[in-house]
């Protein structure tokens, strides 16, 4: 059980979180802080915090427990502006989808208090963002990736893994730069080409037409195109090296099925498609491939 939450950053994955701990009875109060006046309003309005704070500094004064819910890009101003009042004894941690930049941010504003920093990824979200579509659920069931420091503190660490556990997620931890490249792969590639996508129709004087005949194969491959644009536009550029990395394998891999087409070669195209269709059958969120 913890004391206070300080909460910055409340919006979908902030706001789910704290009302995921209070559902839980993990927390007794939460103080939250967010850029936007209106933002931190309508999260007291909806009970996803107990207090407004004026400042991310006076969200973590007195709390035992701080998340930060906000754009990776923000991590190191955000910790500089709260580094004064980190303790030992407080829990640190975020939620974003890139690590090896938050690390670095954490280790120039945190410095020695860098121990209680626990960097944290929860593998869920939401096309939609803002307070309003924050749910307790949104956790429940979904892996966690820790990456700690060199310098975490094992108590925090273990603070951490069982806090995540105990609202109903399965915990893992790695290095910021394993995750990295596997995040580059698995997340950040599929929406740079929902994106790519979406824009490649848009481009075309047919795009309206195109648009309105489009079933539900569509719909379920672009739906991540319509997530924040700020924050992907971020993580893009945050984890770009490892990114454009596992677009040079997209490349190759369209270029092999695209040959096999130019070519009228249907046993090779059919092999290809076999090759995708066979791993994706066999996949399983979470479970790890069997060798």
């Amino acid at each position: 059980m913890f004391e206070q939450l300080g909460l910055i950053g409340c919006g979908l994955m902030g706001g789910s979180f704290a009302l995921a701990m209070k559902k839980a009875g993990l927390v007794k109060r939460v103080v939250g802080y967010s850029k936007s006046p209106s933002t931190t309003d309508r999260a007291r309005q909806m009970g996803v915090i107990d207090v407004e704070a004026p400042s991310a500094l006076l969200a973590v004064a007195g709390a035992d427990i701080v998340l930060l819910a906000v754009p990776v890009a923000a991590t190191e101003s955000t910790l500089r502006a709260i580094k004064h009042l980190v303790t030992p004894q407080m829990l640190v941690m975020d939620v974003g989808s890139t690590k090896a930049d938050v690390v670095q941010a954490a280790r120039s504003a945190l410095r020695d208090q860098i121990g209680s920093f626990v960097p944290a990824h929860p593998i869920t979200g939401s096309e939609s963002s803002g307070v309003d579509h924050a749910e307790a659920e949104l956790y429940t069931g979904r892996q966690v990736i820790l990456t700690p420091t060199e310098r975490t503190l094992t108590g925090q660490l273990r603070r951490a893994e069982a806090l995540w556990t105990a609202l109903g997620c399965k915990v893992r931890s790695m290095s910021p730069e394993s995750h990295d490249a596997a995040f580059a792969a698995v997340s950040h590639l599929p929406h740079l080409l929902a994106f790519a996508l979406m824009n490649g129709i848009n481009a075309q004087p047919e795009a309206d037409t195109f648009l309105s005949l489009a079933g539900p194969g569509f719909r379920d491959f672009t739906r991540i195109a319509a997530s924040d644009p700020k924050i992907w536009r971020d993580i893009l550029l945050a984890n770009r090296e490892e990114l454009l990395a596992q677009s040079r394998h997209f490349g190759q891999a369209l270029q092999q099925m695209e040959q096999a087409m130019q070519q009228g070669d249907g046993q090779a195209l059919e092999d290809l498609i076999t090759l995708a269709s066979e791993t994706r059958a066999h996949w399983r969120m979470g479970a790890r491939r069997a060798s």
